[in-house]
């Protein structure tokens, strides 16, 4: 019998045994040997974000195909891949205009995973990766071609993906500019990689946690603290006084790139004359926008050549079990990043 960390109600979450069916035409079965613990899923945790209980937790996930359903051609069993829970579905309006990385509709299995009580089991974000096995969209797969360990690889799906695509896709960073990132959890110091990686000039690191600060110096932060008449901040908190304080740093025709996840009701008070005179810009990163099948082998090959550390970000590796406490680890700024290995 599989297992799985279970979400029932708001806050009440524990490894449970789960039931898998059979995977269908376009799906496939995957046993998960690694998967990183992330802040989105606390996130879910906490306010369900418009997910139906009882939910499957963990999106950051890696592990090796088992069985294929009709359809399924790129991978196979045996296969390692990478789970890309922002997989296009390839038939919205935005995936037909080409925009695929604007997709609202990621590809799902539906309705595989189940409760030992006999309810359907949702993925986090489609996923499902806090489990020994998940049944998957196919198309939610990649395929890890390149030899690195599982516990690496996982983090691609996530934290690494928003972090460094933030910087090279949403905001194309440019040569010789200067940024700044708000706080410097993974995902912070995922962007702080990527912006060094797209040959930034200067990079500031904020956080209230001089651990952290630490880390982003280590990772290729040029400057801690706050920075002036920058042409990037990335916020990845995601408050509204991290909003304010990114645009109070911003120089002439500077871009706020914002990517922590929102409390519900969240609201940011802006002053336009400010965003008027300087000619500012907002972008909102949803994962760093980034197309599973085409940037994950990127990333993957920037591992391979030393210019992405993903060995240095992995804290911790902890059981199945032991989810709990990776949050609390991740709440208290102990961990970069705890990956369940299983």
């Amino acid at each position: 019998m599989d297992r799985g960390v279970v979400l029932r109600e708001l806050e009440q979450f524990g490894v449970e045994e789960i039931d898998l069916d059979e995977p269908g035409p376009g799906e496939a079965r995957v046993r998960l040997e690694a998967t990183g613990v992330c802040h989105s899923d606390l996130h879910v945790v906490r306010t369900g974000f418009n997910h139906p209980l009882p939910v499957l937790l963990g999106h950051e996930g890696a592990g090796v195909v088992e069985a294929v359903g009709d359809g399924v051609g790129h991978v196979g069993p045996g296969d390692r891949v990478v789970v890309g829970w922002r997989s296009p579905c390839g038939e919205c309006p935005w995936c037909l205009r080409g925009a695929q990385h604007l997709c609202r509709t990621p590809a799902m299995a539906a309705g595989r995973m189940h409760t030992l009580d006999g309810r359907d089991l949702m993925g986090v974000f489609r996923a499902g990766t806090f489990a020994t096995r998940s049944v998957l969209h196919g198309a939610a797969l990649v395929p890890l071609d390149v030899d690195l360990p599982m516990e690496e690889a996982c983090l691609l799906g996530c934290a690494v993906a928003t972090g460094v695509c933030s910087v090279l896709k949403t905001a194309a960073v440019w040569e010789g500019a200067r940024v700044a990132v708000i706080g410097c959890g993974a995902v912070g110091l995922s962007v702080i990689q990527g912006a060094r990686i797209a040959g930034a000039e200067e990079i500031y690191a904020i956080d209230l946690d001089e651990r952290k600060l630490e880390e982003a110096t280590r990772f290729g932060a040029t400057h801690t603290g706050e920075g002036e008449r920058l042409d990037f901040v990335f916020d990845v908190v995601g408050r509204p006084e991290t909003v304010a304080l990114g645009f109070r740093m911003l120089g002439h025709a500077g871009t706020l790139v914002y990517i922590g996840l929102p409390q519900p009701g969240a609201e940011a008070v802006l002053p336009l004359d400010y965003a008027f005179d300087r000619r500012l810009r907002i972008l909102v990163s949803h994962g760093g926008d980034h197309v599973p099948a085409e940037d994950f082998p990127l990333l993957a090959q920037l591992a391979l050549d030393g210019r992405l550390d993903l060995a240095g970000m992995v804290t911790k590796r902890i059981a199945l079990d032991d989810v709990e406490q990776a949050f609390e680890d991740m709440e208290a700024g102990d961990v970069i990043r705890s990956v369940v290995v299983l």
